[in-house]
């Protein structure tokens, strides 16, 4: 039995490591790779938006320098030197620049030699003079400039835009400060969640505009402003710490300005971050459920299997039971053949005594009636064990069916014979209701006799001990009606739905190996028949019988 158990636990183990093996592995798998392309996915989104992000706010600022320059060249073409060296002059020109455009901090009218000749705004530079300072070069040289960001006479970051007018030989610059604000505001719009940075730095990497975490304006940024090419550019960066961060540039259209974006991979992927914390989620719950499910399955396959094998166990003990009442049953045919024989010997020898009997010597005996009443006593008993051999080998040596004319009142009290003394023993009375002319029908005459002996034997061993035993017949249209009914304890509803199953038995172990009710069930269905059984605890049971009338042929 250790042994058994030790192989179900063996089994089980293989089976639940198996089963788990086979079905977490897709799943994980699935999970990885549903990740991997989610993650990839989100990563290009991202990517794609921060571009899109970088492109559209350079576009934006650009567009807002060239509106700028725009006006002020427009400015310096409908105007001549002498109007705009006038600041009554000039304050007009600087009031409707900014009521049209907005964002000029000042104005200023600069002859060829670089003095301030008008000037309208909040900083002192009317008497300057510009020649060595190196964006005025820039402005006659190239006509139109636009600076970096510089202290300049200010002394606070500004930048400015400047165009050049020659006018009767002769060349002067209306230059203008553009208000960082405005332009820092723009670029400030770009910095998304808590992380974002955007900022404007030139090809030296210095800050052109404020960035909002990593230093002032006018200091050095840690970026190599060569490895953004192109219009757009975004690629994935470290910083000192070690940390990655996504980083898209979009140069203007000079090329002179590069606006930078930055965002933490983090906080851009938050959203992935859910949808792992999702999936892991699901897959633990498909994890757990598998685990549950394949663990439940297993023990209940092992569960089965013991059952299986207990009942298997217990069919070959029945089996050989059966095998040993089936020898038993040849056996007694044997001995009912070697008991025949001296019964008829015993018969004709009584028959010899009867006839001497008849002689004159011995009917003038004193003891002639107690000799005749012996002798007739001698054999009404052999004729009783005749006959209960007669039916002993009737019921066993006919196995195959066959068609012959049978009287169910008479086979029934033929069985009733053979169990007369069985019950008698048990003080069980089987008493008879049996009608008048039932039809003679076709049948198998053995197999309904093993029918009628295993149901009233059954009633018997159910009662037990002091009981009744009622046996009824009748016709009921094309059928023959036969009902054993018993005052025994009786059966639960949960027996009665088993009681035709082989190898069930209500009888104690050792006593009943379940296959007599199976037997009788069968022969009577392949007969056309039907039996079933009404039965209440404490009142008894009652089993009928419909056997189909066959008319015998005619012979």
């Amino acid at each position: 039995m250790e042994d058994k158990e030790q192989v179900y636990h063996n089994l089980q183990k293989r089976i639940l490591l198996l089963s788990l093996a086979v079905s977490f592995t897709p799943l994980i798998i699935l999970g990885l790779t549903m990740y991997y392309q989610f993650e990839k996915a989100a990563w290009q989104r991202t990517e794609a938006q921060v571009s899109y992000m970088a492109q559209a706010h350079a576009e934006a600022v650009d567009l807002f320098l060239k509106e700028r320059t725009a006006i002020l060249s427009v400015m310096a073409d409908t105007h001549s030197f002498e109007e705009m060296a006038e600041e009554d002059r000039l304050r007009s020109v600087f009031d409707i620049m900014n009521l049209r455009a907005g964002a000029f901090v000042d104005l200023g009218v600069i002859d060829d030699a670089g003095n301030h000749r008008a000037y309208v705004g909040p900083y002192a530079l009317r008497d300057k003079n510009y020649y060595d300072q190196p964006w005025f070069n820039e402005v006659m040289s190239k006509g139109v400039y636009r600076s970096d960001v510089f202290m300049g006479f200010r002394n606070i970051p500004h930048f400015i835009i400047a165009v050049r007018r020659t006018e009767n030989r002769s060349s002067w610059i209306l230059r203008a400060t553009i208000d960082p604000d405005v332009l820092g505001n723009i670029v400030r719009s770009a910095q998304v969640g808590r992380s974002g940075e955007a900022f404007i730095i030139n090809r030296e990497g210095i800050y052109q505009t404020r960035p909002r975490f990593e230093g002032p304006i006018l200091a050095k940024a840690d970026l190599n402003t060569s490895i953004f090419g192109g219009r757009v550019t975004a690629t994935e960066l470290r910083d000192s710490k070690g940390d990655s961060y996504l980083c898209a540039g979009s140069w203007f259209n000079d090329n002179k300005w590069l606006l930078v974006i930055k965002k933490d991979p983090t906080e851009m992927l938050a959203d992935l971050f859910a949808v792992k914390f999702f999936q892991v989620s699901i897959i633990s719950i498909g994890i757990i459920a598998i685990i549950l499910t394949t663990i439940f399955t297993t023990r209940l396959a092992i569960s089965q299997l013991r059952k299986a094998d207990g009942k298997t166990s217990e069919l070959n003990a029945q089996l050989i039971q059966a095998d040993k009442l089936a020898a038993l049953g040849k056996m007694a045919a044997g001995v009912a053949h070697e008991i025949n024989n001296p019964l008829a010997i015993i018969l004709q020898q009584s028959g010899w005594m009867e006839d001497l009997l008849a002689e004159e010597e011995f009917t003038d005996s004193s003891n002639y009636q107690e000799y005749k009443n012996a002798i007739d006593k001698i054999e009404h008993h052999v004729e009783r064990a005749r006959k209960v051999v007669h039916n002993m080998l009737g019921y066993a040596r006919k196995m195959e069916p066959r068609l012959e004319d049978v009287d169910i009142n008479e086979t029934l009290n033929q069985t009733i014979t053979f169990l007369e003394n069985y019950s008698r023993s048990n003080d069980i009375d089987i008493q008879t209701d049996l009608a008048d002319n039932l039809p003679i029908i076709a049948g198998d005459q053995a197999k309904l006799q093993q029918v009628f002996l295993n149901l009233i034997s059954n009633a018997v061993d159910a009662i037990g001990q002091e009981g009744n035993i009622i046996i009824r017949s009748r016709q009921d249209s094309a059928k023959i009606l036969v009902d054993i009914e018993d005052d025994g304890p009786g059966m639960s509803e949960e027996n009665q739905k088993k009681i035709f199953d082989p190898f069930f038995t209500t009888k104690e172990q050792g006593r009943g190996t379940g296959l007599g009710l199976w037997v009788t069930y069968n022969i009577i269905d392949k007969m056309g028949g039907t039996i079933h059984v009404k039965s209440e605890l404490e009142k008894g049971s009652v089993f009928s019988v419909e056997i189909p009338i066959v008319i015998p042929d005619k012979k």
